[in-house]
C-alpha cells in the first residue's frame, strides 16, 4: 500500500512539474525551429535545429541593451524599495507607536491599487519633472508598487524577532538605529533576501510603466522590447521565443544561485519554537 502511495505521489508530482514547465518547454522548443517550420507544422521536436532565431533576436532589436536597462532600473528599485522598508517595517513593529495596525492596514490597500488607476497621475508627475526616458523615470513608480508590499513583508519578519534581544540592547546603551543595525537587520536577512528578490522579479517584468514612461527605444526595458519586435504584417515568433528564453536565463541563474537563502527566507519564523 505504501509502494502505491508513493508511486501515485511521484506521478502525480511528475505530471505537476511538466505542466509547470510546459510553456517554458515550447518556448525553448520553437526558438530552435525554422521560421518555415514554427507556421507549417506543430511537431514538439524538429529534425533541422537552428539557432538562427537566437541570431536575429540579437541583431533586429537591441535586446542586449533591453536587458541592460531592466537589470538597472530593477536594481536601483530593489536597494532603495528595500532601504526604506526595512526602516518603516522596523520604525512599526518595534518602536512604540500608536495605530501600528491602523498603518500596515493603510500600507497593505496602497498595494492593491491597479497601475492602471495610477498610470495617469504617474505620467503627469514624471513628465512634470522631465524624467521621461530615463531609470529614474522608472524607479520612481516602481518604488511606489513594491515598496508598500515589502513593507509588508518585512514586518512580519521583523515581528518573528525576539523583544529580549532588542530590550538586551537597550539596556547597553544602544540607540535604535544601533539596535537596528547591529541586531534586528542581521537577523532579519532571510526576510530582506527574500523579499529583494520578489521586488526584482516584479521590476525586471513589469510592462505599463515602461510602456508609457519610457518610449524612446533606447530606455526600453525587456517586456516592452521583446513586444516590439512583431511588425504590422507578421509576427516573428521565433525571434520572439528566443528573446524570451534569452531573457529568462538571469532569472534562473539567480534563483539557482539564492535558492537556498530564498527557501530560509519564505520559511522564517513558520515553526514556532
Amino acid at each position: 500500500m505504501n509502494k502505491r502511495a508513493g508511486f501515485g505521489f511521484y506521478t502525480f508530482l511528475a505530471v505537476f512539474v511538466f505542466l509547470v514547465m510546459f510553456p517554458f518547454i515550447w518556448v525553448f522548443l520553437t526558438s530552435i525551429k525554422p521560421p518555415g517550420e514554427i507556421f507549417s507544422s506543430f511537431r514538439w521536436f524538429t529534425g533541422n535545429p537552428t539557432l538562427d532565431s537566437y541570431d536575429a533576436a540579437l541583431t533586429n532589436r537591441p535586446l542586449l541593451r533591453y536587458m541592460w536597462n531592466s537589470f538597472v532600473v530593477s536594481t536601483l528599485t530593489t536597494a532603495l524599495s528595500l532601504t526604506f522598508a526595512s526602516f518603516a517595517s522596523y520604525a512599526v513593529t518595534r518602536l512604540p507607536i500608536k495605530g501600528k495596525g491602523l498603518i500596515l492596514g493603510i500600507v497593505l490597500a496602497a498595494s492593491m491599487f491597479p497601475q492602471i488607476a495610477i498610470i495617469s497621475p504617474m505620467f503627469n508627475l514624471i513628465t512634470g519633472l522631465g524624467l521621461r526616458n530615463s531609470y529614474i523615470g522608472l524607479v520612481i513608480p516602481y518604488i511606489t508598487i513594491s515598496l508598500p508590499l515589502s513593507i509588508w513583508i518585512l514586518s512580519t519578519f521583523f515581528q518573528k524577532i525576539p523583544y529580549e534581544l532588542e530590550e538586551s540592547a537597550k539596556l547597553d546603551g544602544a540607540s535604535p538605529f544601533q539596535t537596528f543595525r547591529k541586531i534586528i537587520f542581521p537577523l532579519a536577512t532571510p526576510g530582506v533576501f527574500t523579499t529583494g528578490i520578489l521586488v526584482f522579479i516584479a521590476a525586471w517584468n513589469e510592462y505599463l510603466f515602461s510602456l508609457t514612461i519610457n518610449s524612446s527605444d533606447k530606455w526600453r526595458t525587456v517586456p516592452v522590447g521583446i513586444s516590439m519586435y512583431q511588425s504590422e504584417f507578421s509576427i516573428p515568433w521565433g525571434d520572439i521565443s528566443a528573446a524570451t528564453v534569452l531573457v529568462t536565463i538571469p532569472i534562473v541563474i539567480i534563483v539557482l544561485l539564492f535558492q537556498r537563502r530564498i527557501v530560509s527566507g519564505l520559511t522564517s519564523g513558520s515553526v514556532k519554537e
